[in-house]
């Protein structure tokens, strides 16, 4: 009995549309991070690595440690690093990275701000508050609207005709 209900509180929790709607999210965010990262990786980062004079960014490293027997000309590049067993400070890689999460921001940035200009011009503007107030005719001070004499002046307030609809 007890793995019935557990199974039907698993059931509940997880057919809540808040769930649902995450697992579709985290999906959908899944592919399209697949797709900044192709961005930066194939199109961003090349175009970087020409102006800084490298041919690939992310290939772009400093070496920090050579083992013994291995020459510095015999690295010609990250992965023939990595073969050695070089030790390398792989900033272009890292840079990669900032840059695939500074684009994936602003791309969620704007969508949340799209999504809220949706949102405000789906909402009906609320009407004005009925006044509170009125101005005395007599000393232009504020009195109440329900006023028949004007507290500063004391003179009678003159009844406000009230317009008929039709």
């Amino acid at each position: 009995m007890a793995k019935s209900k557990l199974g039907a509180e698993f059931k509940a929790f997880i057919l809540r549309g808040n769930v649902v709607d995450l697992a579709v999210g985290i999906m959908i965010g899944g592919a399209f991070q697949k797709i900044v990262s192709s961005f930066v990786n194939d199109l961003v980062m090349p175009l970087i690595g020409l102006l800084t004079g490298g041919s690939n960014f992310d290939n772009q490293f400093v070496i920090l440690r050579m083992p013994e027997g291995v020459t510095e000309a015999e690295v010609t590049s990250l992965a023939v690093a990595k073969e050695l067993g070089v030790t390398t400070f792989n900033y272009g890689a890292f840079l990669s990275v900032v840059l695939d999460f500074l684009i994936m921001a602003f791309v969620i940035f704007l969508l949340v701000k799209a999504i809220n200009g949706v949102h405000n011009r789906a909402k009906k503007p609320e009407a004005p508050a009925a006044p509170t107030t009125k101005t005395c005719p007599f000393c232009r001070s504020q009195i109440a609207i329900e006023a028949t004499r004007c507290p500063h002046c004391t003179s009678e307030q003159p009844e406000e005709e009230k317009k008929e609809e039709e």
